[in-house]
């Protein structure tokens, strides 16, 4: 690859990122454009991040506003979909990648970059979802991808190559931990978290409390919902779906809602520990499974589980650029036309439990499944329904019972 004359950089302030502008001006000695999503990280982790990016050597800095477009556009269809991979992990860091990787596309296409550069490690899985979206937007630009290429080979080594080249960081190596924060979730890795033996320290958790220190009296939360997606709390219509989130954060945060502790298969091939705190997204998750079994016949919420199991690996694999996900997206919000209701949680100390459904589309009929005994349900119809099933078990079981005569 000829060496680049200008490169936009995915840029977080954090450490990784931090030390690659003035690699790159070193090693390639082209611009850098460092380019940075405001996803819900934070007002601390964006606090000062275009003058550090350009005390650190960045020609221009480009930090985007897109907290709404992330929830209303991707959050939500996570949520339609009801994709949760390997039955925990609520995908905060990989749904978010696609986007800030397209942010950093557009910026690099409108301010004349030749190349994109990630800080993503050669292990992660991050490496794959940004690259994946790249050469969906912008095949045509080369790739850096300095953990692929540099000596530094751990954290303490990436510390001590920005105290060298004097680039301040909050890391250190007595409190090591790698975060990755938006308005979904934050994950925890590193640090005492990379042996699966040792329990989380209780110094990891950022965004729940701990049950212990929860409220002592439980609190009730009712979520609404219109074709799928959340569109009020507590009764409470939300014009911005950011704000409907920050609010579920608040409230599930408190009450200890939304953390796991997970050992990951990870798209690359190994197997990885993290820590994830999702308060928001987990109320948000329930509500609408419980709305879905009120509102979905069988067949369908049956088929659309399978999907969801599909469509959580896609997002976690970076195959949001792909017409196969797009056309799942199409299935599930026409699956979810009648997902339309309200649902009260009710949180206690780290749990939750749902409490009441509602929905002028439930399926669910009091005639047909009290007890008592009604016009709307012929009992003896049972008989001819389980022949008509039983009868390949029948025949099989006679057959049998031939070969031991």
């Amino acid at each position: 690859m000829a060496k680049p004359k200008k490169v936009a950089l995915a840029y977080s302030g954090g450490l990784d990122t931090s030390i690659i502008i003035p690699w790159l001006k070193e090693n390639y000695g082209c611009e850098v454009v460092a380019v940075c999503g405001d996803i819900g990280q934070g007002g601390e982790e964006l606090a000062g991040l275009e003058a550090k990016a350009k005390k650190t050597g960045a020609s221009e800095v480009r930090v985007a506003d897109m907290r709404e477009e992330f929830v209303r556009d991707y959050l939500w269809k996570l949520v339609r979909a009801g994709g949760e991979y390997e039955h925990k992990y609520l995908l905060g860091t990989s749904i978010a990648r696609p986007l800030l990787a397209k942010k950093q596309v557009e910026v690099a296409l409108a301010t004349g970059c030749d190349a994109l550069a990630h800080g993503c490690t050669g292990k992660g899985n991050d490496q794959v979802r940004f690259e994946l979206t790249y050469k969906a937007l912008a095949p045509h630009l080369p790739v850096i991808a300095p953990w692929r290429e540099w000596s530094i080979v751990s954290r303490e080594d990436a510390i001590d190559y920005a105290a060298k080249h004097n680039v301040p960081i909050s890391q250190t190596t007595t409190k090591i931990y790698s975060r990755d924060r938006n308005i979904w979730h934050i994950s925890h890795e590193g640090g005492a978290l990379e042996d699966p033996a040792n329990a989380a320290p209780e110094d990891v958790w950022m965004l729940t409390r701990s049950a212990k220190d929860a409220p002592d009296a439980p609190a009730t939360v009712a979520i609404g919902f219109e074709q799928g997606v959340p569109v009020s709390v507590n009764g409470k219509p939300y014009a911005s779906a950011a704000a409907l989130l920050e609010e579920l954060n608040a409230i599930g945060g408190e009450h200890g809602i939304g953390r796991i502790d997970l050992v990951e298969n990870r798209f690359v091939g190994m197997k990885s520990r993290g820590c994830y705190e999702t308060p928001g997204g987990t109320l948000i998750m329930a509500a609408h499974r419980e709305l879905e079994a009120l509102t979905l016949d069988r067949n369908m919420a049956h088929y659309k589980q399978k999907l969801a199991l599909d469509y959580a690996e896609m997002v976690y694999n970076g195959l949001w650029f792909t017409p196969l996900r797009e056309s799942l997206d199409a299935f599930f919000a026409e699956a979810s036309r009648a997902v339309t209701g309200e649902v009260a949680l009710r949180l206690y100390k780290g749990t939750l439990e749902p409490v009441s459904r509602k929905s002028p589309y439930s399926l669910y009929s009091l005639n047909i499944a009290s007890f008592t005994m009604g016009a709307e349900y012929d009992q003896k119809d049972a008989r001819g329904f389980i022949n008509l099933i039983g009868l390949p078990i029948q025949v099989r079981a006679a057959l049998a019972s031939k070969a031991k005569a």
